[in-house]
Order: structure tokens, then C-alpha cells, then sequence
């Protein structure tokens, strides 16, 4: 019984910290798209593509994606009982698992902003029409052509660790 207390505790715990979380992220990247449209030359960092392309659609999907889960965690939040409709893996819900999809969610999404942060001026999100002025190779991207999908993947791994949902296999 001691055990399931301990599990309520992280999951509890994990609730609170997935609304902050996500709240931190869109905040995080509203505040990093507004500073780096203001500073930029050609006054846009966001290229979603042109409107009904491929990547126009894989833009919005992800926009889709990330505030559906943004809602899901706020909600869970407010409303505890929400996750009775969100379809419980229960055989895979214990505190051990859920700590370590929080860890590797934060992993994941400290790397991100680093790996940000490491392309200063050339940073966007989308594919630019004009292509980068130069290939980075440096740093991070020394070792990886796509360090910021691999930091991505870890905090999707980590997330869908931590909030163990049937709702997961369609975000």
C-alpha cells in the first residue's frame, strides 16, 4: 500500500509539472520567435512553407499537436478525473517509470533550447525558402547533422513515459 502512495505522490507530482512545463514551452518559444522576428533582417524566423504544401501541412499538424498537448496537460491539471478518459496504461504506471519520463523530458528539452541557443542568429523554425548562408559544423552539430531531432525524440520519449496514455499514440 506504502507503494501506491508513493506512485500517487509522483503522479501527482508529474500532473503539476507537466502543466508548468508546457506552459514554460510555449512561452519559451512565443518569446523566442517575437525576439528573434524583431531582430531579424528579414523580419521572419518561422517558415511554415507554402499554404497546403507538405511541409505547410507538417507545420500546422505540429502546431496542432503541441497545443492539443499543451490543453491535455492543463486540463489534467485542473480536472484530476480527465485521465480516466484519456485510456491508462496501468500495467506500465509506477513511479519509477513515471520519474524517469520526467527526467528525460527535461533532458530532452534542455538540450533543445541549448542546441538553440548554439545557432544564435541563424536560428528558425520551418524550412527558409532563401537555405542557411552556411552549413553549421561546430559545436554539437560537430557530431550530429540533427541534434535538435534526437534532443526532440528524447523528450517525446520522456513524455510519453511519464503520462502513460492512450492519448499518446495520437500525439
Amino acid at each position: 500500500m506504502e507503494l501506491f502512495n508513493v506512485d500517487q505522490k509522483v503522479v501527482d507530482f508529474t500532473r503539476v509539472y507537466l502543466a508548468v512545463f508546457y506552459s514554460f514551452v510555449a512561452l519559451f518559444y512565443t518569446a523566442r520567435i517575437i525576439i528573434k522576428h524583431k531582430k531579424s533582417e528579414t523580419n521572419s524566423v518561422v517558415f511554415p512553407g507554402q499554404r497546403f504544401c507538405n511541409t505547410w501541412w507538417n507545420h500546422m499538424t505540429f502546431r496542432v499537436f503541441r497545443a492539443a498537448i499543451w490543453l491535455v496537460c492543463l486540463t489534467r491539471l485542473v480536472f484530476v478525473e480527465f485521465d480516466n478518459y484519456l485510456g491508462l496504461f496501468s500495467w506500465l504506471n509506477n513511479g519509477l517509470v513515471i520519474v524517469l519520463g520526467d527526467l528525460l523530458l527535461t533532458l530532452g528539452f534542455v538540450s533543445t533550447i541549448f542546441i538553440h541557443l548554439s545557432l544564435g542568429k541563424d536560428w528558425r523554425t520551418g524550412i527558409d525558402p532563401s537555405g542557411p548562408m552556411h552549413l553549421k559544423t561546430t559545436g554539437i552539430y560537430g557530431y550530429s547533422r540533427h541534434p535538435m531531432f534526437v534532443s526532440i525524440m528524447l523528450s517525446q520519449l520522456g513524455f510519453s513515459l511519464h503520462c502513460l496514455h492512450y492519448f499518446h499514440l495520437f500525439v
